[in-house]
């Protein structure tokens, strides 16, 4: 790597900063060209450094303008410091003093959506991770923790509602009609937490009264167009402020607890104390606008966030390379959440698809990093699915070795020992061990190992004894910086299956028990087995692993059969998928007729057949393996093969089962109003689940069908999956004429709209990627609205896989376009849109060198931000 390019900042070069900052009193001067912020800092010398006599460097950015600067009372001179465009350096300072700092900014010119900028008029802020820096100077680092007083001061017409963290404690009005507001948040925090918005809003209010009888008052702000859309997410935050009291014993802590909307923001969301900022998508909800899944989606970031309250911003992360410490358990908190809300097995099948579609393939390709990575260019690129799903599924691991009620005693240590401080991963696990007796020195290399350990199991049964045998090995293919790994201490849950379908006692008499797989290659054995039985392997996908085992098809409709593990009953219906329609792609590369395996066929019928199945766990196992899950299994991915194979088992299934699918459709068809409960939800998903497959059929007899739940739906679940497969069908005016009208009908909605973008974008037509073109010039269209971006752009570079990987490679260069574009306005949202061309080493050796040219052209972009930079690099390293 050349000197002149970003260097990387390594976990082992940690040191403990010089200073520390005891108080922070912020002053905004809202205006409309710029903003004037003074900050006044308590400062002292960090005890715990010991570079003596050490010199204050301030974190910065370019676009600051330095106005003034003082120290206990004295103005400094320019020759008094040094100043760059990162940093300000002071060599001489006393142990004790206050800094006065001036800084003019310009927040309406902000398009990177990071510091402070403007959202639709708007002032709000993003500071994490690094964006307090581009506000004013000051030590923005997350192991320096400070109490904020803000004031706030602007334009009383025009930003009637100024908002800062923690509590208000004083108000009023000066000259040219101007209002101020001071807010004081009593809790250190680190800068990363600092939010701040300014703007013409509406307030929706609620009440939730804690555990110990305190009144907190809710308050969601929002633009007055989206009034109608607050209440699924105060429900949402009533409902998790409750959980966590009850699961973990947490209270929430300040006066009042707010939310505001965001149209702009490159995040789902914010946890800011007291104060979450969140993307408006992630926030709003109503049945007319919204489909099931984003309902479920906004209660878990609802959730999510306002758990934050205790892991991440009471005890929050010593550095950036923690950053798992906070996201990782909250992402487990959040899923546990959600489990107990709706369908356990249903959350966990959700959960692992994500983590298996993306978070594997992120394990595999060049930007592999562990869950605590060891450096880093740009830490924007690190909130990553590893940190976050990833780091999630290792919290949950500790879970199942502790089991809940130690895990209970564990956090409860954790949360006490540690609050107010900013400390690590391993400070985490050592109040897990400190509390269970059991010694986690090896667990902790999920925490330092990259890659997806692999587990190969044979068996053996020994009928003169009883006795049955599993042999598992482990390995961990190689990752960037990391040729050779060290065994995992891996759990793996295992239920033993006897001919009838019955589980066989295992330890204790349950009929699961939990191996702790630890060397490389182990053995266990089960005594009193009476007959050969069918494993249950890694039930509730015990680990984040991938398992082989050699399962027949007959062993596989069996365990769909009686498996009393649900998401294992989902996992065989996925594998024998997987087999049939691996086996029919090298049919179809090797020019043979395909034809679909019968017991495909009699599983599904099976299933649409038993009206006794949870309805919710029909709907999954009726879902063939995604495209992008087909390809994350293939050695080369043939993208023409999985999706034609895909469609032709999708079609014969179809054809086979044309009656059931039929009558499944008709029998859950909403006839009332929407409700959003598991019933309905499920009714909704097995509805639209068989309208898409009688759409293959491309009957004029279904087609009707589409057009009349179109029309028809009272609700954006069923509204937007007809428009799916109207957008996808074979006849054309049909599929013109519907876009047409769903736009007609919600141009106005900034949210739907970005629905309607996404439906076209992963629409698989010929002129996919002419149609994405023609619609980055329609009027609604925004580049630098994150939202826009990803819904269209996003969406088909990442979900449309036979239109952005074209042979002739003009998917490649139009997405390499649009990141030089964006890079210069927002690197963030850039660098993120970079995903799909880093994983050009599955690909066919032409497709290969297309991909891999258009990250050279990326890379030779002058002025590429680090964000982009660092992603392209290692992409090609």
């Amino acid at each position: 790597m050349s000197k002149n390019n970003p260097q990387p900042i390594h976990l082992k070069d940690y040191r403990v900063p010089s200073f520390l900052i005891d108080k922070t009193d912020l002053h905004f001067e809202l205006g409309d060209k710029a903003t004037l912020v003074k900050s006044k800092l308590s400062l002292r010398r960090n005890p715990a450094c010991t570079v003596a006599n050490a010199a204050l460097e301030l974190n910065g950015d370019k676009s600051l303008n330095l106005r003034r600067l003082v120290i206990d009372g004295k103005d400094l001179s320019v020759g008094d410091y040094e100043l760059s465009e990162e940093l300000l350096r002071l060599a001489d300072v006393p142990d004790y003093f206050t800094l006065e700092c001036v800084t003019l900014i310009n927040p309406q010119d902000n398009t990177s959506l990071e510091g402070l900028y403007q959202s639709n008029g708007m002032f709000c802020t993003q500071c994490e991770a690094e964006g307090f820096r581009k506000i004013t100077y000051y030590l923005d680092r997350p192991d320096v923790m400070s109490v904020f007083t803000t004031t706030i001061v602007a334009s009383k017409n025009r930003f009637p509602v100024l908002l800062s963290n923690g509590n208000p404690v004083d108000q009023g009005e000066v000259d040219n009609g101007r209002h101020w507001v001071t807010w004081e948040d009593p809790f250190p925090k680190p800068a990363y937490l600092f939010a701040l918005v300014g703007g013409d809003l509406e307030l929706v209010e609620d009440l939730f009264i804690t555990a110990s009888g305190r009144q907190i008052p809710l308050r969601l702000y929002v633009e007055k167009k989206d009034l109608n859309k607050c209440e699924h997410a105060l429900d949402a935050l009533k409902r998790s402020m409750r959980w966590d009291e009850e699961v973990y014993g947490r209270e929430y802590d300040l006066d009042i607890f707010m939310i505001v909307a965001v149209d702009h923001f490159n995040m789902g969301a914010m946890e800011n104390k007291g104060l979450n900022i969140f993307n408006s998508s992630c926030v709003l909800a109503n049945p007319q606008t919204t489909t099931d899944d984003a309902f479920q989606r906004i209660e878990g970031i609802v959730a999510h966030e306002y758990f934050h309250n205790w892991s991440g911003n009471r005890v929050t992360c010593r550095d950036w390379f923690q950053l798992s410490l906070k996201e990782g358990f909250t992402v487990f908190r959040d899923s546990e959440f959600s489990a107990d809300m709706g369908s356990r097995t249903v959350k966990r099948i959700e959960d692992v698809n994500v983590l298996r579609t993306a978070q594997f393939a992120e394990d595999a390709g060049p930007m592999a990093h562990p869950v605590r990575p060891a450096s880093y260019i740009e830490i924007s690129n690190f909130y990553t699915l590893t940190v976050y799903e990833k780091g999630a599924e290792v919290v949950r691991m500790i879970h199942r070795l502790l089991g809940k009620d130690l895990f209970r005693k564990g956090s409860d240590l954790y949360f006490d020992r540690y609050d107010g401080q900013a400390v690590t991963t391993d400070d985490f696990v050592a109040a897990m061990e400190e509390v269970s007796g059991q010694d986690l020195t090896q667990f902790r290399r999920w925490y330092s190992q990259a890659g997806t350990p692999r587990l190969d199991v044979t068996d053996e049964y020994d009928p003169a004894n009883n006795c049955y045998r599993l042999t598992i090995e482990q390995s961990c293919a190689p990752s960037p910086g990391q040729p050779v790994k060290q065994p995992y201490h891996i759990p793996v849950a295992v239920g033993l299956l006897d001919e009838e379908g019955k589980d066989i006692p295992l330890t204790g008499g349950e009929s699961t028990e939990l191996l702790q797989l630890k060397e490389q290659s182990q053995t266990f054995t089960f005594e009193n087995i009476p007959s050969k039985p069918v494993p249950s392997l890694l039930r509730g996908f015990s680990a984040p692993v991938k398992l082989c085992y050699n399962y027949s098809r007959e062993d596989l409709v069996f365990l769909m059969s009686h498996d009393s593990d649900g998401f294992n009953r989902w996992e065989a219906g996925q594998k024998l998928s997987v087999d049939i329609i691996q086996g029919l792609i090298a049919d179809y590369r090797a020019g043979r007729e395909g034809v679909l395996d019968s017991l495909l066929v009699d599983a599904f019928r099976k299933v649409l057949s038993d009206r006794s199945l949870d309805q919710a766990m029909v709907a999954k196992v009726l879902l063939l393996p995604s495209e992008a899950y087909l390809g994350e299994l293939a050695e080369e991915i043939d993208v023409e093969a999985i999706h034609n194979v895909r469609e032709f088992v999708r079609k014969s299934l179809a054809t086979q089962l044309q009656d059931l699918f039929m009558d499944c459709y008709r029998r859950n068809r909403s006839t009332g109003g929407y409700e959003l409960n598991a019933e309905a939800v499920a009714q909704r998903r097995l509805q639209n689940l068989s309208l898409a497959y009688l759409m293959t059929l491309n009957t004029p007899a279904v087609l009707k069908l589409a057009q009349e739940q179109f029309q028809n739906a009272d609700n954006m679940t069923d509204t937007l999956s007809a428009l799916t497969q109207l957008a996808n069908c074979e006849f054309v005016e049909e599929r013109d004429s519907a876009l047409d009208a769903f736009y007609q009908r919600w141009h106005d909605d900034s949210l739907v709209v970005n629905q309607w973008f996404s439906v076209q974008a992963s629409a698989a037509r010929d002129d996919a990627l002419e149609q994405v073109q023609s619609l980055l010039e329609h009027s609604a269209f925004d580049f630098k609205n994150p939202n826009r971006v990803r819904a269209l752009i996003g969406v088909f570079c990442n979900q449309n896989s036979v239109g952005f990987h074209r042979l002739d490679g003009k998917g490649y260069r139009f997405l390499s376009d649009q990141i030089i574009k964006l890079d210069a306005m927002n690197p963030q949202i850039a660098s993120r849109l970079l995903t799909p061309l880093t994983r050009w080493k599955k690909y066919d050796s032409e497709r290969k060198k297309l991909m891999t040219a258009e990250l050279k052209r990326i890379l030779d972009t002058k002025g590429l931000s680090k964000d982009s930079f660092e992603v392209a690099s290692k992409s090609l390293g």
